[in-house]
């Protein structure tokens, strides 16, 4: 059974149900998907697990946490803010009849604006955004994979709009709003904005 599916199963086995994960894997799996792919969903859940773990959360938080993540980015077809919506409503639909489907849904909507004064989902808004810390090797490879996933942007019309991305991030502080995630990935992250943004011909 693919590594999604297992995850999947087991969070709704740890809240008492029995809901399948349906097509969610073949999501994941579409071509289009430079970066919002397996790859980066997964990250997503054991970074949101880390962070729980760290923050003694119960395993029934753990289980919706990890649901969340599983559906951030189910649907993404390049429409910021329809596409989360688009998700929220996959996963409460999923998930109808479960008591927590709605508490999913709602940390899967909170990644419209990424911003949450709720303790539980700025867990899960650091760790959607744990890769920004990663080693210069990785970042990369993060940096690259997004770029294919639009790849019919002219590339002076990509520059501009994600240097405004990417100097949006760098001039949050702090820009993880969790203890453990500033610890783990503030300093890193930020030095790897400011690369980027250079690299751009925009520095910080």
């Amino acid at each position: 059974m693919r590594e999604l599916d297992v995850r999947w199963r087991d969070a709704v086995r740890e809240l008492g149900g029995a809901h399948g994960p349906g097509d969610l894997a073949d999501r994941y799996a579409e071509p289009h998907r430079g970066y919002h792919n397996t790859d980066h969903v997964l990250a997503v859940v054991r970074d949101v697990n880390v962070l729980a773990e760290a923050d003694n959360r119960t395993a029934r938080e753990r289980a919706v946490l990890t649901l969340a993540a599983l559906a951030h980015d189910v649907v993404y077809d390049g429409e910021p803010g329809e596409d989360e919506r688009r998700s929220a409503e996959w996963v409460r639909e999923r998930l109808a009849g479960l008591p927590e489907a709605d508490d999913v849904a709602d940390l899967v909507l909170a990644t419209v604006n990424h911003t949450s004064d709720d303790p539980l989902t700025c867990l899960l808004l650091d760790a959607d955004l744990a890769i920004l810390g990663s080693d210069p090797a990785t970042y990369e490879r993060y940096r690259t994979a997004v770029r294919t996933e639009y790849a019919h942007v002219p590339d002076d019309a990509w520059r501009t709009g994600r240097a405004n991305v990417l100097r949006t991030l760098a001039q949050r502080e702090p820009l993880y709003v969790t203890r453990q995630a500033r610890e783990r990935w503030e300093a890193r992250a930020k030095a790897n904005l400011a690369a980027e943004l250079s690299s751009l011909g925009d520095p910080p």
